[in-house]
């Protein structure tokens, strides 16, 4: 499988809330989405051990080289990664198919993926519906946007609290302001768009409270989500 960049590949370089975590987001990708897409539908997806709410494989090698390749620099530059040091720590085809009344209480609030301040995250949305893209969050009671290891015992008391609370969220996604959360802004899932971020970012995917379950990662919520260090 050979992946190249798009001619017209795009970069913005943001910041999330007042504490102003660097995002970048890239549109135009790759040359060929599609491609991507059809080799998703030939896998084999499973249950993963982790809060995702879904399904996930194995995303192809060359898909991370390339990413290495093409998006090293902007990992230094942005995140201030030391440019020659950067490696995946998981790589996958994801497909959203948990229902929300199957939610667990963390999947139905925004969450961090690790509390490690030089560790990045990226969703490369492939998918052509409006079947959402990724939302950052604030969590009220404390003011984190992110939550690094210094503020993580305080963080999960109140994770603790709020959970038997008045205000513990229904089974549903989370998509918007709630009582325990202040919405800070959304990347839409546009079909060829990678976001990335840190992984100790409040974040959750922003999928509509109508959303209908669709396995086939032809028409469904399909991504590729990675992680690196």
């Amino acid at each position: 499988m050979t992946i190249a960049r798009h001619p017209d590949f795009r970069v913005q370089k943001l910041s999330i809330g007042r504490e102003l975590a660097p995002l970048a987001v890239i549109d135009n990708l790759v040359v060929d989405p599609d491609e991507l897409v059809n080799q998703a539908a030939s896998k084999q997806f499973g249950d993963v051990a982790s809060y995702y709410p879904g399904v996930r494989a194995k995303a192809p090698l060359a898909y991370q080289q390339f990413i290495l390749e093409h998006l090293r620099g902007l990992f230094a530059e942005v995140f201030a990664f030391p440019s020659g040091a950067v490696r995946f720590t998981a790589c996958h085809y994801s497909l959203v198919t948990k229902t929300p009344a199957n939610l667990t209480y963390l999947q139905r609030i925004p969450h961090v993926d690790s509390v490690a301040s030089k560790e990045l995250a990226f969703v490369h949305y492939l998918f052509k519906g409006d079947l959402g893209g990724t939302a950052f969050y604030r969590h009220r009671k404390s003011g984190f946007e992110y939550v690094d290891e210094s503020r993580k015992p305080e963080y999960m008391r109140y994770l603790e609290e709020e959970k038997l609370g008045p205000d513990s969220p229904p089974a549903e996604y989370i998509n918007g302001d709630t009582p325990l959360y202040e919405h800070l802004g959304v990347q839409q899932g546009v079909f060829n768009r990678l976001v990335i971020y840190r992984r100790n970012s409040l974040h959750s995917g922003a999928l509509a409270r109508d959303f209908v379950v669709d396995p086939n990662p032809r028409t469904g919520r399909l991504s590729i989500n990675g992680f690196l260090a």
